[in-house]
């Protein structure tokens, strides 16, 4: 099968120019089919408080009220992802960028049930292979926004790596997908502030050990619930790391790879 590289790009790399630049030019230049799915940086966060949108997180998600649905669909949608898409032109790289309502590509629901109401957030429900086939047919590379509709109208807020990792899955039977998240840390690391302590691999049984002993916490345990998810559904591998490493992550010689 031919291989894919679905790539998620987050954390502070979004909100630096020079480091947003340095990625691009990295990623423009790695060959084959690739989908580049990224966040939307703390950009939304102060264009929402410059207008006068009180912003609310609960455990690190965005309380997502209507108001702040239209600023976090202006940033990801448009000038992220187009920021991001004009760049890789320039890198004679023809991207296609996207959000997941564009093509129905994804479609999702507001989240229910949940212990908080985070308002206009979305749950996938169906990744639409048909129109992502058709569009990698033509684009070697696609870079997708972290926004999905559900197919009534009303656009969602979607968490960007649950993106990733939903098409990395739903793609897996016709390609080789490997999913990579990368950002501005080496991988997993036993100690934050030590880029050094970066973890090589983690099974399952490690990441029930390091989660008791509370090495891994916050931000890092969606990453890694989806990452084992992704594995257990089909995917050939997933690695988590340095954007600036990203050619060594492909190959993986650098970061954490999760393996089960």
């Amino acid at each position: 099968m031919e291989q894919l590289q679905v790539i998620k790009i987050g954390g502070n790399i979004i909100d630096d120019e020079q480091a947003l630049a340095g990625f691009v030019n990295i990623f423009a230049n790695v060959t084959g089919k690739k989908i580049l799915v990224h966040g939307g940086g703390k950009l939304a966060t102060r264009l929402a408080e410059q207008a006068g949108i009180p912003q609310q997180m609960v455990d690190g998600r965005r309380i997502t009220d209507a108001e702040t649905l239209k600023i976090v669909t202006m940033v990801y949608a448009g000038y992220i992802n187009k920021t991001i898409v004009a760049a890789l032109q320039a890198k004679d790289c023809n991207a296609l960028g996207l959000s997941g309502a564009d093509g129905n590509i994804i479609s999702a629901h507001k989240r229910i049930n949940a212990a908080h109401d985070y308002g206009f957030v979305g749950d996938i429900d169906a990744v639409n292979t048909k129109s992502l086939h058709q569009l990698l047919a033509h684009f070697d590379t696609l870079v997708i926004a972290p926004i999905t509709h559900d197919g009534k109208g009303q656009l969602l807020n979607t968490n960007a790596d649950t993106i990733a990792q939903e098409l990395a899955q739903a793609l897996s039977t016709a390609f080789n997908v490997q999913l990579i998240y990368c950002f501005e840390k080496a991988g997993v690391l036993r100690d934050v502030a030590d880029d050094s302590s970066c973890i090589n691999s983690i099974t399952p049984a490690e990441f029930q050990q390091l989660k008791a002993d509370n090495i891994i916490s916050a931000g890092m345990l969606p990453k890694l619930h989806n990452a084992f998810e992704a594995l257990n559904k089909g995917i050939s591998a997933v690695t988590i790391g340095n954007a600036m490493k990203l050619d060594q992550l492909i190959s993986r010689q650098s970061g954490t790879t999760i393996v089960l």
